[in-house]
């Protein structure tokens, strides 16, 4: 898929209330970037049927989407993912995993009845994302649409074991950045001008009461970086507006 959408989503009322900390964001952002990726939007969510299925379907309902989901694929009857999964990405039923059920019985013998073999039970064609801590799988559909443990020990090698199999790396990203001595409205002429395939950014701030702005642009064309960022460059050059030149790549 060129250019995926990356979304997380980080399904946790425990997060929203305040008794557990997210673990989640912070590392999927900064595993895409290292492979060239960026994320697209990231949701903290409440446990909610609804809530959940909402969001993987407008998540589904962008082509280009590939998702990270953590939490809510265990058995008790707070765990919803499962079957939402199935409902949104595939027909709704949930079929046992053959592999994750000889997982499950292997680790927990005759405890793995009534209750624990339901992990096992996946939207059809699941595939197995391996957990480094007790086997307990996290599951995948379309190779784009990743599920995994709310524990950031279990769950953050899956989301590098999926990025390796099957997001890589990215076409390189060309971003150039500079701080200009002035408010954003000076250059906002410039910014209509910007090509619509370049991304670009502007970060109003203050420094000793006086307004200064960020401006960053990038593209997967270096060339069309370029050529998008020295129009600003000009238009405070006529303007004699100081502004430097941050690292850029």
């Amino acid at each position: 898929m060129k250019n995926p959408h990356f979304y997380a989503v980080i399904i946790g009322s425990e997060i929203l209330n305040a008794r557990r900390d997210d673990k989640h964001f912070l590392f999927v952002r900064d595993a895409l970037m290292r492979r060239g990726h960026t994320l697209f939007a990231s949701f903290i969510i409440k446990d909610d049927s609804s809530l959940i299925r909402t969001t993987f379907e407008m998540i589904k309902n962008d082509p280009q989407s590939v998702m990270f989901s953590f939490g809510g694929i265990g058995s008790t009857p707070d765990d919803l993912t499962r079957q939402i999964a199935s409902d949104v990405f595939s027909d709704g039923v949930l079929v046992p995993h053959k592999e994750f059920s000889d997982h499950i019985i292997e680790r927990f013998g005759d405890t793995a009845f009534p209750h624990r073999i339901h992990m096992a039970y996946l939207p059809k064609h699941a595939g197995l994302l391996h957990n480094v801590i007790n086997n307990m799988s996290g599951f995948y559909l379309e190779e784009r649409y990743f599920f995994m443990p709310g524990f950031p020990e279990m769950s953050h090698p899956m989301v590098e074991e999926a990025l390796k199999r099957f997001h890589p790396e990215s076409i390189p990203l060309f971003r150039m950045t500079l701080i200009a001595q002035t408010s954003e409205n000076t250059l906002i002429d410039v910014m209509h001008q910007m090509d619509s395939r370049v991304d670009f950014s502007s970060l109003p701030m203050m420094n000793n009461g006086s307004p200064i702005v960020e401006i960053s642009v990038a593209s997967h064309d270096e060339m069309l970086c370029h050529f998008n960022f020295n129009l600003f460059i000009s238009a405070l050059k006529m303007q004699n507006i100081p502004f430097e030149i941050k690292n850029n790549k």
